[in-house]
């Protein structure tokens, strides 16, 4: 779709050239857009007149969101004509007016699609492709059904297909299969679902099942797992961790990307081996680290294993190094990590249960401490964090940031405000703590956006800032909740700052 300004340029030349470009224009301009605009004003009612619509929340200068622009658009075009047809729709959150819907719907980065159902009483995330056919197809099977009846070998053949869940039953009706219909429409926007009276219709195996029971098919590993168990916890459970190899390979093949991102999504602990496959010790490293997958299978932990070279990307982002190879790294709640370099074989399996016995300390990446410090934002980096901020005896109020954070690089100038307004305040420091290059241990903050930002007084008491991001605000926040290390009788600094509570946080952007 084109831009404002450049429709404007079009219309001006077609203009000075002839009629007939005016009359082109003209038909162009016409041409109909799929993609409902939504705004504050409009959300509800149109919203509430769908079963099934499908929404994304996006911002005008996300690259990700102008990259799916014309690929939704497209989809849109496609489904349009589907029977009924599936209405897409988009809303701008960036602005003012619209970001209570943001906050609504719980916006954490851009795009965000959700599917709206029963006239917006439900919602869901969309988990699907990003490309156009594959938009159409997904947002065909969310249309239908959560769980399609497969009433012939035919019916099988063309629903099973990567992961797919089948519930046998001996009738359609009854505890069980009500169950499974519940978690198949919870679950469905990460899973495809069928049930049959038949398992002789099903490939893969045995077919004298009867049931009630529930089989989820696989293109790895055993190929098929049965599980007998109707407890909605348990089968959950048994769903998330069965559809996902038992160690998963990162690599540059597409149809692996499926299992990478569940891995990563898993609330598992993670294990990751990376290692030269062309050394003489890759294929023992293989074998053992299997092993060990298989022994902690069900206890929590998921495992990986990428060839260091095709890697490259993820040792960098866990600020590993190619000399470290073969690295074994644990990461827990997806932020304390837990580093072996060098392993051998034979290490993997003892250093594994160490982890698990909580003997093998949390790996902490650093930057250097900076030599000079001398900026009113002090710099602080995971080696100088407790100096400064837990034993400095001040009032520390700390950003933790990401220099690729665009809400991160807004604040800068104004935190260097506050900075420059205490550098004749002796208790209190202003700083900086780059998340990204430096790691932080575990139940020291609470980081999970950027920027986060925290104030910790000189006795100890941790307060984190939901307030606006202005010098204002900000220093009204410090003045409110600093110790002070004398008795002082006058009142705090004035500021302009409302300190009546805001209707909704100030964005962040996800780590």
């Amino acid at each position: 779709m084109a831009s404002s300004h450049l429709i404007r340029f079009s219309v001006l030349v077609f203009v000075l050239l002839s009629a007939s470009f005016t009359e082109i224009y003209a038909d162009k301009a016409e041409a109909k857009e799929f993609v409902l605009t939504l705004d504050h004003s409009n959300f509800s009612d149109v919203v509430a007149k769908h079963d099934f619509i499908v929404v994304e929340f996006y911002a005008p200068w996300c690259g990700h969101c102008m990259k799916l622009a014309p690929e939704y658009e497209k989809a849109a075009s496609i489904l349009s004509s589907h029977d009924p047809p599936i209405v897409l729709a988009k809303i701008d959150v960036n602005e003012e007016s619209n970001r209570g819907l943001a906050s609504q719907f719980e916006i954490r980065g851009f795009p965000t699609i959700k599917i709206l159902r029963n006239g917006g009483k439900s919602s869901q995330d969309y988990k699907g492709p990003r490309e156009a056919d594959g938009i159409v197809d997904y947002l065909k099977q969310q249309n239908g059904p959560a769980s399609a009846e497969i009433k012939s070998a035919e019916d099988a053949s063309n629903l099973i297909k990567d992961v797919f869940i089948v519930g046998i039953f001996p009738k359609l009706s009854g505890e069980e299969f009500d169950t499974y219909i519940a978690l198949a429409e919870k679950l469905r926007s990460d899973y495809a679902f069928g049930h049959t009276l038949d398992a002789k219709l099903l490939p893969r195996g045995e077919t004298s099942v009867s049931g009630p029971i529930v089989r989820l098919f696989k293109p790895f590993d055993e190929l098929f797992v049965d599980f007998k168990d109707f407890d909605v916890a348990k089968l959950e459970k048994f769903i998330e961790e069965s559809s996902i190899p038992l160690v998963t390979v990162f690599d540059n093949d597409p149809n692996n990307h499926v299992y990478l991102s569940k891995f990563f999504s898993s609330s598992n602990d993670k294990a990751m081996l990376f290692l030269n496959y062309t050394t003489e010790a890759a294929e023992s490293l293989k074998l053992k680290y299997r092993e060990v997958a298989e022994q902690y299978k069900g206890e929590g932990i998921s495992f990986l294993i990428g060839d260091s070279q095709s890697s490259e990307a993820a040792l960098k982002y866990f600020r590993l190094k190619e000399d470290q190879v073969p690295i074994i790294l644990v990461q827990r709640n997806d932020r304390f990590k837990y580093v072996k370099f060098n392993v051998e074989p034979e290490q993997i399996a003892p250093w594994l249960k160490d982890y698990k016995n909580g003997n093998v300390p949390q790996y902490i990446k650093s930057e250097p401490i900076p030599e000079s410090n001398d900026e009113p934002v002090k710099v602080v980096v995971a080696d100088s964090l407790q100096d400064v901020v837990y034993k400095s005896g001040k009032n520390v109020l700390l950003e933790f940031y990401s220099p690729w954070c665009g809400h991160c690089k807004k604040l800068a100038p104004i935190l260097e405000e506050v900075a420059v307004s205490y550098e004749s305040d002796p208790d209190v420091v202003i700083a900086k703590f780059d998340a990204s290059a430096n790691d932080i241990a575990n139940g020291e903050f609470e980081v999970e956006g950027y920027p986060t930002v925290y104030l910790r007084t000189a006795s100890g008491k941790l307060v984190d800032y939901n307030g606006d991001r202005t010098k204002e605000d900000i220093i009204n926040f410090i003045e409110i909740n600093r110790d002070k290390t004398e008795q002082v009788d006058s009142e705090p600094k004035d500021t302009e700052a409302d300190s009546k509570p805001k209707d909704s946080k100030p964005a962040k952007d996800e780590l």
